[in-house]
């Protein structure tokens, strides 16, 4: 038996406006999806928030494109419904497993909403609700104070991407008016205005019910501060004046959604599935310290690949597949991901902080240069080791810096030593990555014995453990007095240059100017 889609209407903004039945049925769904910009912040989870609890299932729904240009073959509209279908398949997978699923829409899901390419592929092959919310046009008029129609008058709803003539023959020809999707067209929205004579009458409201409205006569408002959450209202004639707009909120803009070409795609085939391979940086710890670009890669994904401490900090998603494996084969780890891509699999390959610094993008580029070199390979940044523990003392890194591995796993302990030396002596800030571990107690020993051949004693030193997560720790000591019987791998370990200094209150910073 599959599971229900239901398409839920969070209102204009206000998270009272919220119904009680939407709030139901986000608390009870086993499956939540919403939309957002590549940014990956989601004004419709943030008014869904209260509502969610633990263990459920979040779909992150991100437009590969929103006003910016596109090099997809198929140009802006190929771009936005090629994501459309992939979205409704992901859906489509947990409906098929039975789950719930609730598609959030601000507003009403059916009122220029992007829940409706949802129901358009995905109504005819399963059980589906659509939830009806308070629409923005209605918010407006109620923050305005001002009837929208009254008696036997005539409300026009209208897109501000039309034509300027023509939107200004429609305005001319009815009582009374929203003009949605302002933003960049509010300039040509306000021209038809004038245009139509009715611009004397005419307001606008910007993210109306919330804490950042905002309301002005238009022909007030500098075009330069319109964000795509407001509209224009020409109200009717038949009441007097509403509210004061001197003590209402200034608004704080935001990366606009779909332009109305993406809301309204034609419907197209589903395009065939791509496989491919997606190194992810999950930063070092905390979910916080993954960026929204990962965050995104990561719910695309079909298969989770990576070792098994670093997918366990992955929510789970029953739409996927985790194969977890041990830390010691990434080679055979990046082959397995390759070979699934192969067969059209999206792979997301996890590393905790940056997949490019001592991680797995060099073993899948490796491996997929030898033998997978028809499989599209691509890298995502996340935050190092490294700019996590500086970050929490202040800039150590703020001169010339690099970066060793005092593993002597995949290379030599002479050599090591040697580039360890040589880093001493140019007096860079040194990270310490793999510092120390059971079989390999020994080796940060004769590191800081080699360091305080070239370094003073007095030099700063940082360790920083499990920053990022539950049990994070940072000390500040010096070369002399560092013990490095107390450090582990889950350790990074910074020291300092000749420039690098403690403040008073405890930060470290290394100066950005060199003596000389």
């Amino acid at each position: 038996m599959s599971g229900r889609l239901y398409g839920v209407g969070l209102g204009p903004g206000d998270p009272e406006l919220v119904t009680v039945k939407a709030a139901r049925l986000i608390g009870a769904a086993d499956v939540v999806a919403f939309h957002a910009a590549r940014h990956g912040r989601s004004v419709a989870r943030a008014l869904a928030e209260p509502y969610l609890r633990a263990g459920q299932v979040e779909e992150l729904l991100v437009y590969p494109v929103t006003t910016e240009g596109t090099d997809h073959p198929g140009g802006y509209q190929g771009a936005i419904d090629e994501f459309y279908a992939a979205a409704a398949e992901r859906l489509a997978a947990h409906l098929d497993a039975g789950r719930d699923v609730v598609v959030l829409a601000e507003g009403d899901p059916f009122f220029y909403g992007s829940y409706m390419h949802m129901h358009k592929r995905l109504a005819h092959r399963y059980p589906t609700e659509v939830v009806p919310g308070v629409t923005s046009v209605s918010g407006a008029a109620a923050v305005l104070g001002r009837p929208l129609v009254e008696r036997d008058e005539v409300l026009t709803v209208l897109p501000g991407t039309l034509p300027t003539e023509e939107l200004a023959a429609w305005l001319e020809s009815t009582d009374s008016a929203a003009v949605m999707k302002l933003g960049r067209t509010f300039g040509a929205v306000r021209d038809a205005f004038s245009v139509a004579g009715v611009l004397d009458r005419a307001w606008y409201v910007e993210r109306a019910t919330t804490d950042r409205q905002r309301v002005l006569p238009l022909a007030d408002v500098d075009p330069d501060t319109v964000p795509y959450f407001s509209l224009a209202l020409l109200p009717s004639e038949l009441t007097g004046p509403g509210n004061d707009a001197a003590d209402l909120v200034a608004p704080v803009s935001e990366a606009p959604p779909p332009s109305s070409a993406a809301m309204e795609g034609v419907e197209l085939p589903t395009p065939p599935t791509v496989g491919s391979v997606t190194v992810v940086g999950l930063g070092p710890g905390d979910r916080s310290w993954t960026t929204p670009e990962a965050a995104t890669a990561l719910a695309e994904a079909d298969d989770l690949v990576g070792y098994g401490p670093y997918l366990d900090r992955v929510p789970t998603n029953p739409r996927q597949v985790r194969h977890p494996s041990d830390n010691r084969v990434e080679a055979q780890r990046a082959a397995a991901a390759l070979e699934l891509a192969r067969s059209g699999r999206r792979v997301a390959v996890v590393s905790s902080g940056d997949p490019g610094v001592f991680a797995m993008a060099a073993a899948v580029l490796e491996v997929a240069a030898a033998d997978f070199p028809d499989v599209p390979v691509r890298v995502l940044p996340g935050v190092t080791a490294a700019q996590a523990v500086a970050s929490k003392v202040g800039a150590p890194l703020g001169h010339d810096f690099c970066i060793l591995s005092l593993s002597d796993v995949l290379k030599p302990w002479d050599v090591v030593l040697d580039r360890l030396r040589h880093a001493a002596a140019a007096d860079l800030v040194i990270a310490l990555y793999n510092p120390r571990s059971r079989a390999r107690p020994q080796q940060l020993f004769d590191a800081r014995a080699a360091l305080l051949e070239v370094r003073s004693p007095d030099t700063v030193v940082v360790v920083g453990r499990d920053v990022g997560g539950p049990e994070e720790s940072v000390t500040v000591t010096t070369l002399e007095a560092f013990d490095p019987g107390t450090v582990d791998m889950r350790c990074l370990v910074l020291v300092g240059s000749s420039q690098t200094r403690v403040t008073p209150s405890g930060q470290v910073y290394t100066s950005r100017t060199y003596p000389g």
